[in-house]
């Protein structure tokens, strides 16, 4: 069975001339393009990106950068697979779904972080924990535009708003983790756009949320500074 040739230095070391390759060739545009890519899909689908990442490592010959050979461990793969099943469902369902984000708000930027360190351990460590706080960055970034995203799909009256969305995320998910190692340079300029995208949807959405706080707190007042009595 022929393996899947994903851009990186396959397990029998032949080289692709676009490899990614180890932690220790990685040129920094690679490494960025890889860390980017993973964190956004991890704010998305921390799940389905760690268990992609692990069926890559074990069965399509991808030699993942640094420390995130353990990803093809069989257990760390059957439990991303687990999770992902429990977070499949659970995104299906309107208002579980929130509280499934809100659950994991900090849970998917702090993996983000743990990835982008794990996978970068031949730099020195004062640029490990900054691409630790990119991606977590990054990832919180993604996170936070699905959360606010469902808030506004779970208002549709028909069932199944909810459903669509969540199979579209999981797919820019899974992609994004495969592109990242296989395109890291794709990678970097796919997620430099959702960045972009993701900060002006949150500013828009914002606005609306401050103009409708503004609103109900204008109306909420008005009966409380009315008196029928000031008519007489």
């Amino acid at each position: 069975m022929p393996r899947i040739d994903t851009g990186l230095f396959r397990k029998d070391n032949s080289p692709d001339t676009h490899s990614l390759g180890d932690s220790l060739v990685m040129g920094i545009g690679q490494i960025l393009g890889f860390i980017f890519g993973t964190a956004f899909a991890s704010g998305l689908n921390l799940y389905a990106t760690i268990a992609v990442l692990g069926l890559l490592e074990r069965f399509a010959g991808v030699h993942l950068p640094g420390s995130l050979v353990i990803l093809g461990n069989p257990f760390v793969i059957i439990g991303a697979l687990l999770l992902y099943l429990v977070e499949f469902v659970a995104d299906k369902i309107p208002f579980v779904d929130h509280a499934w984000d809100v659950l994991h708000t900090f849970l998917r930027p702090f993996a983000a972080a743990v990835l982008a360190y794990g996978a970068t351990t031949s730099i020195p460590q004062e640029w490990r924990v900054l691409a630790a706080l990119l991606a977590g960055g990054i990832a919180l970034t993604s996170h936070g535009t699905k959360a606010s995203a469902r808030i506004a799909v779970n208002t549709s009256p028909e069932p199944f708003s909810n459903s669509i969305v969540s199979v579209a995320e999981d797919a820019v998910a899974i992609s994004l983790a495969w592109i990242a190692t296989a395109h890291p340079y794709v990678a970097a300029i796919l997620v430099t756009l959702l960045v972009t995208l993701c900060l002006f949807a949150l500013l828009k959405f914002f606005g609306i949320a401050r103009k409708l706080i503004r609103r109900f707190t204008h109306r909420a007042s008005v009966p409380a500074s009315y008196s029928p009595i000031a008519r007489f």
